[in-house]
């Protein structure tokens, strides 16, 4: 026997894709705020740099640890539960950073707004890729890397009008993420349990045994078919990632004290930039259901690349700061955060999915911070050289990735559906998570 998922009414999967891509949202705009308010609140409040230092360190590290948290909680409890909890602790934390106005209050409100923002992604992405199909899956994930790139342009949008404003203008940067938090949370209430962990809830109890119920253990992931993929992703989002975190970090740093190009100008060339990024992200939703995802992905593999290659050969100018701006908002967009995260969704079980992806995520995030503590000292050895370096430390990811997923595999999706081997159910006490 299979046990079908309950009859619940679905809501529409795009609804679902936005409600729960607003995660992406939250975390580029928690990410970006947090930069530009904490400088802010220097001057207002009275914070002292190497507090700013604190403050930015805990924020990263309690993304990697919510991620790795959340994505084990959303398999053993389901993703509604854990997906509602998050967002509860975000506000909570985003007020702590409005109102507070003494470091341990913004040391609390960093953590909060990290660790709920972290646990939150690998359950979002799952109850996205759960409500779709076959035929959207790809391009309804691809949706929340958009709300992630409206995040960032959103807030430097308000740090255009705001950022004179004095200590207002930080608050106004922090409450627009909290206010959002809040119509997120209200929206999520209509997004029912993902059918897909019911069904294997339901089935592990019962003793069924099928792909799904079966694998739920975190051993599972280091043995095969996981494994393999499990690795490929860690490596290949670490190591993207760490190029990606450097210009996040240090673009405008690099900008005026090796280019010798103004804090405005900078910033001009980077809002230029998001169309052409927005336009590629746009058209990888178009295109990664289909058959040409890979022809795709290694055409953004080596823009992407020429995006590193280009300072690293060149120099820091602005014409080479313009070409990098380019060149990395088209790679990014097939061969980076939006193909990583379809990926991942497709190479693992329903009761291991979000604790693979919120992994990924985690390793990455926390492999940037590391690198971001020393980032400073090597531009001041060597720009070019720093850059030379993160092409080769790309590049590496890039091949590991294309080595990993070059042919096309079965999705998990499609054989959770089609492998199911029943057993007579055995008695079992009932429980409300998923033992593994």
């Amino acid at each position: 026997m299979t046990v079908e998922s309950p009859a619940v009414r679905q809501p529409n999967p795009w609804w679902v894709g936005v409600v729960c891509g607003m995660a992406s949202y939250i975390d580029a705009a928690t990410i970006v705020a947090t930069g530009i308010a904490l400088v802010i609140y220097q001057h207002t409040i009275g914070i002292t740099p190497d507090q700013i230092g604190i403050l930015s360190g805990m924020l990263t590290l309690s993304i990697a640890i919510g991620a790795i948290f959340g994505g084990r909680l959303g398999d053993a409890f389901g993703r509604r539960r854990v997906f509602l909890v998050t967002m509860l602790v975000v506000i909570v934390g985003i007020a702590l950073l409005v109102f507070g106005s003494s470091f341990p209050a913004l040391l609390v409100g960093v953590v909060f707004a990290g660790l709920g923002t972290g646990a939150d992604l690998p359950v979002s992405l799952s109850t996205i890729s759960e409500a779709a199909s076959e035929k959207n899956r790809g391009a309804i994930i691809g949706l929340s890397n958009i709300l992630w790139v409206v995040g960032i342009l959103g807030t430097i949008v308000i740090a255009t009008f705001a950022g004179g404003l004095g200590r207002i203008g930080g608050q106004l940067l922090f409450g627009q993420v909290g206010i959002i938090a809040a119509l997120v949370f209200l929206a999520r209430l209509t997004i029912p349990e993902s059918p897909f962990w019911l069904a294997a809830r339901d089935e592990r109890r019962r003793g069924v045994v099928t792909v799904r119920a079966d694998r739920a253990s975190v051993r599972d992931l280091l043995r095969k078919p996981y494994l393999a993929p499990f690795l490929a992703l860690l490596v290949f989002y670490a190591l993207t990632n760490v190029g990606a975190n450097t210009g996040g970090q240090f673009g405008t740093y690099l900008a005026v004290n090796v280019a010798g190009i103004p804090v405005e100008t900078n910033s001009a060339i980077g809002l230029l930039s998001f169309p052409i990024g927005l336009l590629a992200g746009l058209w990888f939703m178009r295109i990664v259901d289909g058959k040409h995802r890979m022809t795709y992905f290694v055409f953004g593999a080596i823009v992407l690349l020429l995006g590193y290659l280009t300072p690293a050969v060149l120099g820091f100018s602005l014409p080479t700061i313009i070409a990098m701006n380019l060149f990395m908002g088209v790679g990014g967009a097939f061969a980076f955060e939006g193909i990583m995260k379809v990926w991942t969704q497709e190479s693992f079980p329903t009761l291991l999915r979000t604790t693979a992806q919120g992994a990924v995520i985690a390793v990455a995030r926390v492999v940037a911070a590391l690198l971001a503590f020393v980032t400073p000292a090597l531009i001041a050895v060597s720009p070019q050289g720093l850059y030379a370096v993160l092409s080769g430390v790309v590049a590496v990811g890039l091949i590991v990735a294309w080595f990993a997923f070059r042919k096309a595999g079965e999705s998990q999706f499609v054989t959770e559906s089609l492998r199911t081997v029943a057993v007579e159910p055995e008695p079992e006490a009932d429980a409300a998570p998923v033992e593994s």
